[in-house]
C-alpha cells in the first residue's frame, strides 16, 4: 500500500507568540474649519467635536467591528476620537483608554484650524511640508522623528499591556500615516491618505510592526 504524501499547504499569517493586533481606526469626519473663527483647542492641540457625518460613520464602525473579538478600546486625548470610539465601546460593554501619545502631529503655529486653511490655500510652507515629508516645515510642529518616537512609546505601552490580544486604537489620519512608515520604513508622507472612519491594522511584537491591512472602508461605501 502505497503511503499517502506529505502535504504542505500555502502559509497563512498568524500573529506570532505574545504578539498584538491592534485596529487602527481614524477617527469620523470633524466639524469644518469656519473663516475668521478659531478652532477649539485642548492642551495645544485642535480638537474639534465630529461633524454628522462623522457621527453616522462612528455608528459604521461600531457595527462593522461589534462582532471583532477586541480585549481593550484606545482613545487619544482629543475629543474626535473619543466620540468615533463611543458607539462600539457602548455595544461592547467596554470602557475606553486614552493613551497619551497617539493624539494626532503637533502643528505648531498652524494649530486652531489654520492647517485646513493654509493647506486648502496651497500655502509655500504647506507646499514645502508635502514636498520634503517633514511636519515641522511648519514653525514650531513636530519632527518626524518626534512624532514617531511618541507614537513607538505610546502603542508599545499597548502592546505590553495586551500580550496576545487584540485591541482598537482610535486615532488620527496623521498617527494612521506615521504607523504605517514605521511598519514599513517607506516614506514619512507615503500613507497619510487614511479615509474618516477607516480601519488599518498591525501587529506589534516588540520593534516588530506588521502592516495587516490599510484604509479599510468597506463599511462606508455609501459616504
Amino acid at each position: 500500500m502505497t503511503e499517502e504524501a506529505s502535504q504542505f499547504r500555502q502559509y497563512r499569517y498568524a500573529p506570532p507568540p505574545g504578539g498584538t493586533v491592534i485596529l487602527l481606526v481614524r477617527h469620523g469626519e470633524s466639524a469644518p474649519a469656519v473663516e475668521g473663527v478659531e478652532g477649539p483647542m485642548r492642551d495645544g492641540h485642535t480638537d474639534p467635536p465630529l461633524d454628522p457625518v462623522g457621527e453616522a460613520q462612528a455608528l459604521r464602525v461600531a457595527d462593522r467591528l461589534a462582532s471583532y473579538p477586541l480585549d481593550a478600546i484606545y482613545v487619544s486625548k482629543l475629543q474626535r476620537t473619543q466620540q468615533t470610539a463611543a458607539p462600539l465601546a457602548a455595544k461592547l460593554g467596554i470602557e475606553p483608554r486614552i493613551n497619551p501619545d497617539i493624539h494626532e502631529v503637533g502643528l505648531g503655529e498652524w494649530e486652531g484650524w489654520k492647517f485646513r486653511k493654509y493647506v486648502a490655500a496651497h500655502d509655500p510652507i504647506a507646499v514645502q511640508m508635502f514636498t520634503e515629508q517633514r511636519w515641522d516645515a511648519i514653525p514650531g510642529a513636530e519632527s518626524n522623528d518626534q512624532f514617531a518616537a511618541r507614537l513607538k512609546a505610546g502603542f508599545g505601552r499597548i502592546h505590553a499591556a495586551h500580550p496576545d490580544q487584540r485591541v482598537a486604537a482610535f486615532v488620527h489620519g496623521g498617527v494612521v500615516g506615521m504607523t504605517m512608515s514605521i511598519a514599513t520604513g517607506m516614506n514619512p508622507f507615503g500613507m497619510i491618505g487614511a479615509d474618516n472612519g477607516s480601519i488599518s491594522e498591525i501587529v506589534v511584537m516588540g520593534d516588530q510592526w506588521v502592516v495587516r491591512r490599510f484604509n479599510d472602508t468597506a463599511h462606508l461605501e455609501d459616504f
